[in-house]
C-alpha cells in the first residue's frame, strides 16, 4: 500500500505545473484557479457538529490525525521531499518550453549562467528580504525604498543576491584586463572632459552670456550649427579615415565592435571601415562629448545603425570609468595609510548610475542590452556571466503568436509598433569587467533603462510622499531615442524628467565623499552631462527640449537640415490645397481659432501633422466614384507661425517661407494635375 500510495501521489505531482507546484510549496494547496470543477452540480453536504465541539482535547486531535489528513497535504509532503537536484531540473525544463529563446540573448552560456539563474529562483522564493522592490513600501524600517517600490505592481523584480560581486566599492582591477592605457592616454576624450576643471566664474556667465553659433557643412549629416554659451566655441570637420586606435574604445571593444557591427558594413562602403558613413560622424560627435540633436532617426531607415553607434559610446563611457574607479581602488590598497591626496582619487558622482536611455517600448530596451552582451562577448569563446537573463527574455521579450494573423500596416508603423510595445517600464543593469548584472536596485546600476512613463511613476509629484529622483543626481550620459514617439505618448513625462536631472540628492546613500568629483560635489553635473537626442523630425518641442536644457560645457551640435520640396509633391489626386494662415499672439490661442471654422464638408487640417509624409497619404486616400468628381474636392489647411517647421516640412521650405511673410493670408495649391 505504502509504494502504491506514493506512486499515485508522484503521479499526482507531475500533473502539475510549475506554478501550481509554488503555489502548493507556499500556501499547502492547490491554486482555486486551477480548481477542477466538474459540470454536474454538486449536492451539498450537511454536517453536524457536536456540542463539544469547541473544547475538544489535544489527544483525540493527535489520535484521529492521521485519518484527517487530505490529499493536498500528502501531496505537500511528497513535494517537500523532493531532492533539490530534481526540482532545478524541473524548473530549468519548464522555464525553456515556457520561454521564446532569441537567437542572440539565449544562446547557451556554460553552466555558469544557468548556476546563477536557479540560485536566483531559489532566493526569490526563498528568502523575500531580497527582493527589494515590494508592493508593501511599510517593510522598510529605515524608511528609504528602492525606485518604484511605492508605485509598482508586484511582480517587479530586484536582484539583490549579487550586490557584492558587482559592487565598485569593493572590487579591483583584475591584472588580466589591467592594460589601462586609453586611460593614461592624455589624449582620451573622456578623460579630458571628466577632468576639465570649470571655474565659477564662467558658471556665472553662463546665465547671461549669449549663445554663439557656427555652421558647417558635413558629407553625411549635413547642415550641422555648432553652440555654445560658454566663452570659447570649437568646431571641427571629420576625417576622410578613421581608426579605431584613435578613437580611444576601451577593452574589448576594439575587437568586438566590428563583428557586432558587421551587419551594416556589407554595403558600398568599404570594409575595411568599422563604421558606416553616417555611424563614423555620429560617433565622432559623440565621443567629443557635445550634446547631440539628430532628428533624421527613421525606424525603417537608420533607427538600428544609430542604436548600434550610441551603444557603442555608452560600453565605452561605462567601462573607463568603472577601470578608473577599479584602478583607484587598487592604488588606495597599495598605499600606505595617510600617504597620497585624496583628491587624486576622486573618480565618482553622488551616486552610481552614469547613464540614462529612454526608449519609448520594452522591444527597444530589449534591443539595447542585446547589444550590450554582444559588445562584451563579441566572437570570444569565453562568454561573459549575464545574470537573470531568462526572466529579462521572458518580460521584455514578445511571443509572435500574440500578433494577430493578417494584419497589414504600413511598413512604418510595422517597424516603429514591433515585439513588446508596453511603455511602463525601468530596468538597471550594472557591469562589471566581463560580467552583466540585470534588474540591478538602480543605486548598484551603472545604466538606466526606462520608459518617460517608468520613470515618471519613480520621480512622483511635489506633495507626493512617495518619491525618488535621487537616482538622476550623477548622470553623465542621457539619451533620449524615438523622442518623436514621446509627442504622441505623454510629452510632460519627457518634461518632467528633464526638470528633475542632475539635482543634489536628499540622502547619502552611503557615498563616500572623499571619491565625488569636485564638480559634482559643487552641483555642477548638469554642465558635464553630455545628452543625445534621436527623433524623426524637426519639432518645436523637442527643440525647446534641446535647447532649453542641454548645457554641456562641451557645446551643442544640431543637425538642421530643411526639406526643399516636401510631402505635398507626393500628393497624387487632383486636389486644390488652400492653406490659410491665422494671426495668433501666443501659442494657447492658436490652439482656440483652430475650432472656430465650421461648415468645411471635405478634407481640412486642423493642424499640420507631425510626421509630413500624413499629409500626402491622407489627401492620397480621397477615391472618385464618379466622373467630375474631384472637381469638387477641397483640402483646407490651418496654420500659424508656430508651426514653421511642420509647414516647411509639407510645403518646402522656400514656399513656407513666402507664406509666412506674405501679407495675404490665404494661399492656393493645386496638385495631380496633368
Amino acid at each position: 500500500m505504502g509504494k502504491r500510495g506514493s506512486r499515485s501521489q508522484s503521479q499526482l505531482l507531475n500533473t502539475l505545473t510549475k506554478k501550481q507546484k509554488k503555489h502548493l510549496r507556499d500556501f499547502g494547496e492547490e491554486h482555486p484557479f486551477y480548481d477542477r470543477v466538474s459540470r454536474k452540480e454538486a449536492k451539498p453536504q450537511i454536517c453536524q457538529l457536536s456540542e463539544s465541539s469547541d473544547s475538544s482535547d489535544s489527544e483525540s486531535d493527535s489520535e484521529s490525525e492521521p485519518q484527517q489528513v487530505s490529499g493536498y497535504h500528502r501531496l505537500l509532503a511528497t513535494l517537500k521531499n523532493v531532492s533539490e537536484e530534481e526540482e532545478e531540473d524541473e524548473e530549468e525544463e519548464e522555464e525553456e518550453d515556457s520561454i521564446v529563446d532569441d537567437a542572440e540573448m539565449n544562446d547557451e552560456d556554460g553552466g555558469s549562467d544557468v548556476s546563477v539563474e536557479e540560485e536566483m529562483a531559489a532566493e526569490s522564493t526563498e528568502s523575500p528580504e531580497n527582493v527589494a522592490l515590494s508592493a508593501d513600501p511599510e517593510g522598510k524600517e529605515d524608511g528609504e525604498e528602492p525606485p518604484g517600490t511605492s508605485q509598482t505592481s508586484p511582480e517587479e523584480f530586484t536582484d539583490a543576491k549579487h550586490e557584492s560581486l558587482f559592487s565598485l566599492e569593493t572590487n579591483f582591477l583584475e591584472e588580466e584586463s589591467g592594460d589601462n592605457s586609453s586611460l593614461k592616454a592624455s589624449q582620451d576624450p573622456f578623460l579630458q572632459h571628466v577632468n576639465k576643471e570649470l571655474k565659477e566664474k564662467a558658471i556665472q556667465a553662463v546665465a547671461t552670456n549669449p549663445k554663439t553659433t557656427h555652421e558647417l557643412k558635413w558629407p553625411i549629416l549635413g547642415q550641422l550649427f555648432f553652440s555654445s554659451k560658454f566663452q570659447k566655441l570649437e568646431t571641427f570637420k571629420p576625417p576622410k579615415d578613421i581608426d579605431l586606435k584613435s578613437l580611444h574604445l576601451q577593452k574589448p571593444l576594439e575587437s568586438t565592435w566590428t563583428k557586432t557591427n558587421s551587419q551594416f558594413l556589407s554595403g558600398p562602403q568599404k570594409s575595411s571601415s568599422p563604421f558606416t558613413p553616417l555611424q563614423k560622424e555620429l560617433f565622432l560627435i559623440m565621443n567629443s562629448y557635445r550634446d547631440l540633436f539628430y532628428p533624421e532617426r527613421t525606424a525603417l531607415k537608420n533607427g538600428e545603425e544609430i542604436r548600434h553607434v550610441y551603444c557603442l559610446h555608452v560600453i565605452n563611457h561605462i567601462l573607463k570609468a568603472n577601470a578608473q574607479v577599479l584602478g583607484n581602488n587598487s592604488r588606495r590598497r597599495s598605499q600606505k595609510f595617510g600617504v597620497g591626496d585624496d583628491d587624486d582619487f576622486r573618480d565618482q558622482g553622488l551616486t552610481r548610475p552614469k547613464v540614462l536611455i529612454v526608449v519609448p517600448f520594452r522591444e527597444a530596451a530589449l534591443r539595447v542590452v542585446q547589444l550590450f552582451i554582444s559588445l562584451l562577448e563579441g566572437d570570444s569563446k569565453k562568454k561573459i556571466i549575464v545574470s537573470n537573463k531568462k526572466r529579462f527574455q521572458g518580460e521584455y521579450g514578445s511571443d509572435p503568436e500574440e500578433r494577430p494573423p493578417n494584419l497589414k500596416r504600413p511598413e512604418d508603423y510595422e517597424a516603429v509598433f514591433v515585439g513588446n510595445i508596453d511603455d511602463h517600464f525601468r530596468i538597471g543593469v550594472a557591469i562589471l569587467q566581463r560580467s552583466i548584472r540585470l534588474y540591478a536596485p538602480f543605486y548598484s546600476s551603472d545604466i538606466l533603462i526606462a520608459s518617460p512613463l517608468g520613470l515618471r511613476t519613480i520621480i512622483g509629484g511635489e506633495g507626493e510622499k512617495k518619491r525618488d529622483f535621487d537616482f538622476l543626481s550623477s548622470i553623465e550620459l542621457l539619451i533620449i531615442d524615438q523622442a518623436d514617439i514621446y509627442l504622441m505618448q505623454n510629452w510632460e513625462h519627457v518634461l518632467h524628467l528633464m526638470n528633475h536631472m542632475n539635482l543634489l540628492p536628499l540622502d547619502s546613500h552611503g557615498v563616500d565623499f572623499s571619491r565625488v568629483r569636485m564638480w559634482s560635489l559643487n552641483n555642477w553635473s548638469k554642465y558635464y552631462r553630455q545628452t543625445l537626442l534621436f527623433g524623426a523630425l524637426q519639432d518645436a518641442q523637442i527643440n525647446s527640449v534641446f535647447n532649453k536644457y542641454c548645457v554641456n560645457m562641451q557645446g551643442q551640435v544640431a543637425v538642421r537640415n530643411v526639406p526643399m520640396t516636401g510631402s505635398i509633391s507626393h500628393v497624387l489626386v487632383q486636389l486644390p490645397h488652400v492653406f490659410q494662415r491665422m494671426e495668433a499672439e501666443n501659442l494657447a490661442s492658436v490652439i482656440d481659432a483652430r475650432y472656430t471654422i465650421k461648415g468645411i464638408r471635405n478634407l481640412i487640417f486642423y493642424e499640420l501633422p507631425t510626421y509630413p509624409h500624413f499629409y500626402s497619404e491622407i489627401c492620397n486616400m480621397l477615391r472618385a466614384t464618379n466622373r467630375g468628381e474631384e472637381a469638387t474636392w477641397t483640402c483646407t489647411v490651418l496654420y500659424s507661425k508656430y508651426d514653421a517647421q511642420r509647414l516647411a516640412a509639407v510645403v518646402g521650405v522656400e514656399r513656407a517661407a513666402q507664406m509666412l511673410q506674405s501679407n495675404k493670408n490665404v494661399h492656393l495649391f493645386i496638385t495631380g494635375e496633368k
